[in-house]
């Protein structure tokens, strides 16, 4: 076989898979399973739960290549990075795994077949460790390998004795070595030259056989299991013959693309910083595809820390355009095979990188300047004061290891304990700052955790599920150490898949659990300083601060969540589309069974015009289209025709969601819009979307109301039965239900207009209009009709005015035991008895109040029908 690098993990893992192993793709870098990590820094870490039979998988072994990053907390390489041979911010982890199944014999006979069947090394290059007292181990060495004594190695140090943590499964190692050949400086594992490059280890095998007590025993495992790890990098350098990692084809392929965009090669002082270059344009790229983006804490502030040191030496060779984005097709054409994330979010990468590029630039122009400025005080090999380096820091965002790396190329020194120093004085003015300002209770609570503890790394984009560590429980609005069952408290992680309500989107909900046996419902889930603020019941157990906890995000109502967001963005194009760019968002609330959604138009939105609405969004929603996340600039993000929302505070880089294609333009986007939310991974997974309201909410603003999902589908099943079932009733076929109500309504009307006819003769005698009397100088009409509807009245007043000039005609109707009078009169009177007057008099004596009207007519109506006849009565003395 060759020995490139996607040959060797391809083989690796068909090895391990022709033995009856489980191939598990690699987890995402952000762990799942363990708080107390920043990253994936292990092959076992994605089964650290299985091991200790927390979870349970349905194969008992398994292996994988895993992604692992190695730059933040005591597991950083940073510095050496592009220095030596060997160190890496990313790296993969080959690994095979028991889970109570084979052991020491299977794992030792399984990794000496691989390395000198399968992968050709010769036996006599290799040597192994083992733990000073694991006889077993030595001699299944001698007995598979036929390795001599003087090729196994005991070691006596923890080296060779894993562990996961002070208590728990433990266990011996056996490392296999490779030796490069007496022309490499340094000696064998145990001696005093060990250090030296002559022996690299190229293979690990953790036997885990005990499990550790907190009292310091060491018991015996009931299913002892195999966990192995071995470096794809430094398995490739052994096989393909060369002594640095950074020589392989994989890295020889990346440093090449970066002495293309360069023009500077490799050589001397300028190999180091290709190499950075090549190492750290994968750490990103993986972060990045992973969720991670640039930020000032957490995990993106390590991923910012890697992207500027590589950018830094980008400088340094002189690069004057951004150059990391440029080499992510490369890396993705190289490893895209393997890790079909890389491919899926390979503009995501690229813009990420960009943006990131770009605003590093001019911070790195005007920090170099300072920095230069604070050097020149310095006596030669002097040490820069931390006061001076955390302006670096505050000021032009320079990471602390990239002013240290800057010194460290002139021969400077840095006082990191200053640096803490001026940072720990920073967080105070900021408490300062806002002690005594009045918040009060919990909200005064979240402040002093965010001030503490720093704000909640949000990892929901990518998880539904993972493990945080409890930092603060707020409990009848103060600060509490503990919360029982039965108790209702609101909590914070130093993680979170929950999405805390903003932006229009509700929070989350879910459960969380504890391994101690504590189970609390999480009712919703707000931000509050920066920290994500869940609400909770402890429904069994007890909660403590520094708890892990297990937090599971409910499913079914997040998807629901993120169609409905998504059919906001969707409405949103839609409308711009069919009734003009005026149209802009005002508002929104995205819950799981329906979302609202406010924008600026004159006047209602026509049938037509909201079906094509309608009928578009689902088009869109059929196109199945991969929704596209990317952080950019927000300059370019507006350049690139992104709508943003009127109101709302972006900072420079923001996140830029799109979603769909132009449905007359394939080539153009359908959505683009800046947005924090969560989305649908594919307009598909909408489904279907649907209006259920159209109305005003204010001048100049209208408000839709939709569902998407299995809310559309019921609220239009529901339509559909109501349909049928009226159908039924009419005796009609449902698609000829419209024309049927129509006819209906006709025929009503009809009857209804032959009914008030009939009740007019009743009322009148029978004989069309009531007679006149002379009352004064008017010639007075008047009736009380009972059932005739108000608005018939003015017709028969019309009618009455005609006898003469001097006429007045008073009408009450009633109907339900209320009544309604109108009175007109002729234009010879309009003077001299105005009807607002005469309607007054008749409406105070149906013990009413007010009515009004034009001189020639006016309406009113009381309460009481019983004194109608005493109304007409009122308004005759009037007239007398």
């Amino acid at each position: 076989m060759t020995h490139t690098v996607n040959d060797i993990r391809a083989a690796f893992l068909s090895f391990f898979e022709g033995r009856g192993h489980e191939v598990v793709p690699s987890a995402p870098l952000v762990p799942q399973n363990d708080p107390t990590l920043l990253f994936v820094n292990a092959g076992m870490v994605p089964f650290k739960n299985v091991f200790t039979g927390a979870e349970k998988r349905p194969y008992s072994r398994a292996t994988s290549s895993q992604k692992c990053v190695r730059a933040g907390g005591k597991h950083n390489d940073l510095d050496n990075v592009g220095y030596t041979a060997r160190h890496h911010t990313f790296f993969e982890m080959l690994g095979n795994f028991s889970f109570g199944d084979y052991f020491k014999e299977e794992a030792i006979e399984a990794a000496w077949k691989l390395v000198t069947a399968e992968f050709g090394l010769a036996p006599e290059k290799l040597l192994v460790t083992v733990y000073h007292t694991d006889d077993e181990a030595a001699d299944l060495w001698k007995r598979i390998a036929g390795l001599p004594d003087e090729r196994i190695i005991r070691i006596a140090t923890s080296d060779n004795f894993w562990s996961m943590g002070d208590t728990g499964p433990c266990g011996p190692c056996s490392e296999i070595f490779y030796d490069h050949g007496p022309h490499i400086a340094g000696g064998p594992p145990g001696s005093p030259d060990e250090d030296g490059d002559r022996f690299v280890e190229i293979w690990n095998l953790v036997f885990m056989q005990f499990d550790q007590q907190e009292g310091g025993e060491r018991v015996a495992l009931p299913k002892p299991s195999i966990d192995t790890g071995a470096g794809l990098e430094r398995m490739a350098t052994v096989l393909q013959g060369v002594h640095s990692n950074y020589e392989t084809d994989l890295f020889r392929t990346l440093i090449d693309a970066s002495v293309e965009l360069t023009g500077r090669g490799a050589e001397g002082d300028d190999a180091a910083a290709h190499r950075v270059i090549a190492d750290h344009l994968r750490a990103c790229s993986f972060l990045i595809a992973d969720g991670v983006s640039p930020s000032n804490e957490g995990r993106g502030y390590v991923l910012r820390r890697i992207a500027r040191r590589a950018m830094r030496y980008a400088n340094v060779l002189g690069a004057e355009e951004p150059l990391m984005h440029r080499l992510v097709p490369t890396l993705t054409a190289e490893m895209g095979g393997a890790f079909p994330e890389l491919v899926r979010a390979q503009v995501l990468i690229e813009d990420t990188l960009r943006v990131e590029e770009e605003r590093f630039s001019d911070l790195l122009t005007r920090g170099l300047k300072l920095l230069s400025d604070e050097t020149a005080k310095l006596p030669g090999g002097g040490t820069l004061p931390g006061e001076a380096a955390f302006r670096l820091y505050d000021t032009y965002g320079f990471p602390l290891d990239l002013t240290a790396d800057a010194l460290k190329r002139q021969g400077y020194g840095l006082d990191a304990e200053g640096f803490d120093a001026a940072m720990a004085e920073q967080k105070t003015r900021a408490r300062a700052a806002w002690a005594g300002s009045g918040d009060a209770g919990a909200d005064r609570a979240w402040l002093e955790v965010a001030s503490e503890k720093g704000t909640t790394e949000f990892i929901g984009y990518a998880h539904e599920r993972a493990e945080g560590t409890v930092v603060a429980i707020v409990k009848d609005a103060s600060l509490a150490e503990t919360a029982e069952a039965g108790d209702t408290i609101a909590f914070a992680a130093n993680q979170t898949p929950f999405y805390g309500e903003s932006g229009g989107q509700t929070g989350d909900s879910g459960t969380a659990e504890t391994e101690g046996g504590a189970r609390l419902r999480v009712t919703d889930t707000k931000k509050k300083a920066g920290v994500h603020v869940h609400e909770a019941v402890v429904e069994e157990g007890s909660l403590r601060v520094g708890d892990t906890l297990t937090l599971r995000v409910d499913h079914e109502r997040r998807a629901a969540i993120k169609a409905n967001h998504s059919g906001t963005h969707l409405l949103h194009a839609a409308l711009r589309r069919h009734l003009g760019t005026h149209v802009v968002q005002k508002g929104s609330y995205v819950g799981p069974d329906a979302f609202r959604f406010d924008f600026s138009h004159d006047g209602a939105v026509g049938a037509e015009a909201l079906d094509a609405v309608e009928a578009e969004v689902n088009r869109v929603v059929r196109q199945n289209a991969e929704g596209l996340v990317r952080y950019m600039a927000y300059d370019d993000a507006i350049k690139e025709g992104a709508m943003a929302l009127f109101g709302e505070k972006y900072g420079d880089e923001v996140r830029v969601m799109t979603l769909g294609r132009d449905p007359d333009d394939e080539t153009k986007p359908y959505s683009v819009e800046l947005c924090g939310g969560t989305h649908v991974d594919r307009t598909g997974d909408v489904a279907l979307f649907a209006v259920t309201s159209e109305g005003a909410v204010a001048s100049g603003v209208r408000r839709i109301e939709a569902v998407t999902g299995e809310g559309a589908r019921a609220y239009l099943k529901g339509q559909a039965n109501a349909a049928i079932e009226a159908a039924a009733a009419l005796k009609t076929k449902p698609e000829e239900l419209a024309e049927r109500v129509r006819a209906l309504t006709e025929e009503r009307k009809k009857l209804e207009k032959q009914l008030t006819e009939a009740r007019k003769k009743a009322a009148t005698g029978g004989g069309g209009a009531p007679k006149a009397e002379a009352v004064g100088d008017a010639l007075f009409t008047s009736a009380v009709l009972e059932g005739v509807p108000p608005k018939e009245l003015r017709g028969m007043i019309a009618q009455a005015l005609k006898e003469a000039p001097n006429a007045v005609a008073a009408f009450i109707a009633v109907n339900d035991g209320k009544a309604s009078v109108s009175i007109g009169v002729g234009d010879a009177l309009t003077a001299s008895h105005p009807a607002p007057s005469l309607v007054q008099a008749a409406v105070t004596a149906l013990g009413g109040k007010g009515g009004g009207g034009k001189p020639d007519l006016a309406h009113g109506g009381g309460p009481d029908a019983g004194a109608a006849q005493a109304a007409i009565g009122a308004v005759r003395a009037m007239l007398g």
